[in-house]
């Protein structure tokens, strides 16, 4: 995806997420992944552009996180109409959310894997390494957000979207793998022919 058709779609969503959310804090707390990575594919772009799968599938990303930034996770308007329609006991739009977060990280590690040629000749071994690294990144981020608790006590009831389910942490970790086990099986083909026409583009990378 060229940047111009990046920003194109980023920016409108970015605005409208940004003005009159439902809590400004929890806002920042949200989108605060979104800022640390446009800088690091800025950084990065000229160095080691990515696939424009992975462009794109960044974005959407991005699109999850500034949709559950504006309403808060646990009051997302469709997936309370889908709440009501099939009597489900929460809002679970924050699965949405961390399905997403093994599904993009997973190719995005792949990506970097295969091209710094950290693991070679085995899939078995590179799916094994990226599904380790999705669950220690759905870890990183269950951790992140107890810390967040601690240091901002109820406020933080929104951002952790618990809704007073008990096993919501060890669910969030199990629908990030679930997204990494479906993004290896159904994209990897397709990853590697645009991993080969970017090695063709750019030798050296």
């Amino acid at each position: 995806m060229k940047k111009l058709w990046f920003a194109a779609i980023f920016l409108p969503v970015f605005l409208w997420s940004f003005i009159s959310p439902k809590d400004y804090f929890i806002w920042f707390l949200e989108v605060l992944p979104v800022f640390i990575a446009l800088f690091l594919m800025v950084l990065t772009y000229k160095k080691f552009p990515l696939t424009p799968l992975l462009y794109a599938l960044i974005l959407i990303h991005m699109i999850i996180l500034m949709v559950g930034a504006h309403y808060t996770y646990a009051e997302v308007p469709l997936f309370e109409w889908i709440k009501e329609v099939f009597d489900h006991s929460r809002n679970n739009y924050d699965k949405v959310g961390h399905i997403a977060q093994g599904f993009i990280p997973a190719i995005l590690a792949r990506e970097i894997l295969i091209r710094k040629q950290i693991v070679q000749g085995s899939k078995i071994w590179l799916n094994g390494i990226i599904l380790s690294i999705i669950l220690a990144f759905s870890a990183l981020y269950e951790l992140i957000e107890w810390w967040v608790s601690l240091a901002v006590g109820e406020d933080a009831e929104a951002f952790l979207s618990m809704q007073g389910y008990i096993w919501d942490t060890q669910s969030d970790m199990a629908y990030a793998l679930f997204g990494g086990v479906m993004a290896l099986l159904l994209l990897s083909n397709l990853h590697d022919r645009q991993l080969n026409l970017l090695q063709q583009d750019r030798p050296s990378a």
